[in-house]
């Protein structure tokens, strides 16, 4: 709780820098215990500053939704976090939350129920009216992650034979309760898609025309279970506000529109930024994720990471005879294990970037490796020409260190650091495309993966070649 606010006189015509802030109107309106005055305040406000007044006040949580218009209140509760509206539910009277789940889009209320226990579910669903109940239960029917579960019932169809001044009116009848009116579906008697038109269509032809005379049959559509990350790309690459989802047997089931492909989109960048850093995707914001479970997230990988980085210990003892006759040797592994680690988590970074956005597929992978044998050629000249040039600069500046033998160790080095290069970039950029291959998802091939990978062929790459170049001198 905040203290009482010393009072504070609104004037319009005073100059800005002394107009009280949101937050100091809403904690002197609050007060005030006035549920008139408090709703006409927040129903005056932008729906994203009343989403962070309740992020703000987490003590008002609840009775700032309850206190405001139900259709305002749930275009709020839609673009809140998940924790805060699992928050918001708990401070609700039974009959508040079953207006605002059953104002909720269908889409957005499935989105929320199915990260709930199933448990809280059946309590919810029951709140529901018998038709959005319905149409629920359905869209929570279809896979996981599925475009069925992102779709909509609320859409605005019309059929070939109606005119345009007849779509309007089905529009100024019907349109309030849609998601999106900037696409009209057409639809046949069965119930079947014909086409979808733009708005703009209607509005440029005459009211006379037919519907059937603006159909030129060309429709791009998705199925229910389509993957949601897919469908992105869908959008992407035809521009669209919206797309129809149809069955099988082509009935058109619902739509599926771009602000849920943004949440999805943003939801899929987040789980791959931490699959690339090592550890499970995060279902809740890190800060409100209990530790125990935040735990059992990271430790998974890094166990998986630490038996791998086992095999450098069990490389390094099976040349622990030339490590001990040619000590210097010694010296160079971590510069050997980090350039070749870097290389691969370049790479492997960069093909998951390319392919999250549509840029290469499976079918490049050849394109892919060309490109990468030519990265990792140029890369690892230029580091091993590097290697080569410190350890002839400390032969001249600090004799005696490599003794006579400075040359071979530098030769070894910088042949070493080309190959571990090439092999890094080559092992990074593959790894993603063959586990997409596979059916994996390609983030779990992450840059501390790939690394680990790297380290333990690059120790036996760097004692293979000081094993051939220096036999006879140092071994």
């Amino acid at each position: 709780m905040f203290p009482l606010p010393a009072v504070r006189i609104f004037d319009p015509m005073t100059p800005e820098l002394e107009q009280p802030t949101l937050q100091e109107q809403f904690e002197a309106v609050i007060l005030t215990e006035d549920r008139l005055a408090i709703r006409a305040f927040l129903d005056d406000q932008l729906i994203s500053d009343v989403a962070n007044l309740v992020d703000e006040y987490p003590d008002y949580q609840g009775q700032i939704i309850a206190n405001m218009s139900v259709h305002r209140a749930a275009s709020v509760f839609k673009i809140l976090d998940l924790s805060i509206q699992k928050s918001v539910i708990r401070d609700l009277p039974p009959n508040t939350t079953a207006s605002l789940l059953n104002e909720l889009p269908a889409d957005d209320r499935t989105d929320f129920l199915e990260e709930l226990p199933s448990n809280a579910v059946r309590e919810l669903i029951k709140l529901l009216d018998p038709e959005e109940r319905k149409i629920t239960l359905s869209l929570l029917g279809y896979p996981e992650n599925s475009i069925g579960r992102l779709m909509t019932p609320d859409y605005v169809y019309v059929y070939p034979w109606n005119s345009i001044e007849e779509v309007f009116t089905t529009i100024r009848k019907f349109g309030k309760d849609s998601e999106t009116i900037n696409v009209i579906y057409v639809i046949n008697d069965k119930g079947e898609l014909l086409d979808d038109i733009r708005i703009r269509e209607f509005i440029l032809n005459p009211p006379d025309k037919k519907v059937s005379e603006l159909m030129d049959d060309r429709f791009i559509a998705l199925r229910p279970e389509d993957d949601q990350e897919s469908a992105a790309e869908v959008f992407k690459m035809n521009n669209r506000v919206a797309l129809p989802v149809v069955s099988k047997s082509n009935k058109l089931l619902g739509i599926v529109t771009i602000d849920d492909i943004l949440w999805v989109t943003a939801e899929e960048f987040s789980e791959d930024m931490q699959k690339m850093g090592g550890t499970e995707a995060l279902n809740e914001p890190y800060l409100e994720m209990p530790i125990f479970r935040l735990f059992k997230k990271r430790i998974v990988w890094l166990v998986i990471l630490f038996m791998g980085e086992l095999l450098t210990a069990s490389a390094m003892a099976y040349f622990e005879d030339e490590i001990k006759q040619a000590v210097v040797l010694a010296l160079f592994v971590p510069l050997i294990i980090s350039s070749g680690g870097n290389s691969g988590s370049q790479a492997s970074t960069l093909i998951i970037q390319a392919m999250a956005v549509g840029e290469i597929t499976i079918k490049d992978w050849w394109r892919v490796m060309r490109r990468e044998i030519i990265s990792g050629l140029l890369l690892g000249s230029v580091l091993g020409l590097i290697g080569f040039f410190r350890i002839y600069a400390w032969h001249v500046f600090a004799p005696g260190i490599y003794s006579e033998h400075w040359a071979p160790v530098g030769i070894t080095v910088g042949i070493t650091l080309l190959g571990v290069v090439l092999w890094g970039t080559i092992t990074g950029s593959m790894l993603p495309l063959l586990l997409k291959r596979l059916g994996a998802d390609p983030a779990v091939s992450s840059a501390p993966f790939v690394a680990t990978l790297v380290d333990v062929t690059g120790l036996i790459l760097y004692f293979s070649v000081a094993y051939s170049l220096l036999q006879g001198t140092l071994l």
